[in-house]
Order: structure tokens, then C-alpha cells, then sequence
């Protein structure tokens, strides 16, 4: 059985699309590609059809990542089929709430910097989108460190289906 991820920010061409590149290489170098699936979308559709910011794929591909993407708005429909669902920030955690229908589907619902012991209570990853591209180098770097602690979670749910 599949173990699915979502990665969830506004409008899905900055902060989701590059925690789904990470997160995405992170499953493969740990070998779990067949056990666990991972994507992306927004909690708005400006964006959908078209591909990642031009600055999140300057940073995904100056750091050996994958850039490939094309911007989706995130439906309450998804939720069922879904293990985890991975805002970005606060905001996110409200409207992916809102959607939500059943308790059970808001508990699947994460903010992705609480998986970095390191972040304290700053969970939110800002939006780089308005700034210049340190604030996309810095959105892959606290992505990057909250990757780990998601793969180590994600691992143990995985392990504990297979076992």
C-alpha cells in the first residue's frame, strides 16, 4: 500500500514544489520510491497549469534537484487518499483545516518545519515569492533540514503498514 504525501503552500510554484523536489529525493535515496508517492499543490489555482517560479528552479537545479512541475490547486476530494498533508505555513494549516471534512482528514494535516527540532516555534517557511532569490535559498534550506525528520516519520508509518 502506497504511503502518500502532499506538500501545500499558496499558489504552488514556490514553496511546495520545492519541498516536493526535496522530499522526493529523500525517498529515493532512502530506497522507500515504490513504498511512497509525493506532490504538490496550492491552496489557491492563480497558478494552475503553469510550471515552478523561475527562481525555485534556479535553486532546485543549483542544488542537483529535479525541477519538472506544473501548478495544481489542492481539493478536499484528495483528502481520503492522502496520508499526509504538508502546509507550509500557518496559513495553509487553516484553509487545509477548512477543507478538511471529518476529523480524521484534519489530523493528517502537518506543518512541514515540525519536523525540524532545530526550528523552535518559527514553523512558518515564509514566502520568498515577493523577495529576491536569497528568500527561495532560504525556503530550500529550512525545507532541506525539516526533510529529514519528515523521512525518519514517514519511514515509521511505512514500516509499521509493512509489518
Amino acid at each position: 500500500m502506497t504511503y502518500r504525501v502532499c506538500f501545500v503552500c499558496t499558489g504552488n510554484i514556490c514553496r511546495s514544489p520545492m519541498a516536493e523536489h526535496v522530499f522526493r529525493r529523500r525517498v529515493e535515496e532512502a530506497g522507500l520510491g515504490g513504498a511512497v508517492e509525493v506532490d504538490s499543490a496550492g491552496t489557491g489555482g492563480w497558478h494552475e497549469g503553469d510550471g515552478a517560479d523561475p527562481r525555485t528552479v534556479a535553486v532546485l537545479e543549483e542544488n542537483g534537484y529535479t525541477s519538472a512541475h506544473s501548478a495544481r490547486q489542492f481539493r478536499a476530494s484528495w483528502f481520503p487518499a492522502l496520508d499526509l498533508v504538508i502546509a507550509l505555513d500557518e496559513g495553509h494549516v487553516r484553509e487545509l483545516r477548512a477543507l478538511a471534512r471529518t476529523r480524521e482528514e484534519a489530523a493528517r494535516i502537518r506543518l512541514l518545519r515540525s519536523y525540524d527540532p532545530a526550528a523552535g516555534d518559527a514553523l512558518d517557511v515564509p514566502d520568498p515569492y515577493y523577495g529576491g532569490i536569497e528568500g527561495f535559498e532560504e525556503c530550500l534550506e529550512m525545507v532541506e533540514a525539516a526533510s529529514e525528520g519528515l523521512l525518519a516519520a514517514v519511514r515509521a508509518e511505512v514500516e509499521e503498514r509493512t509489518a
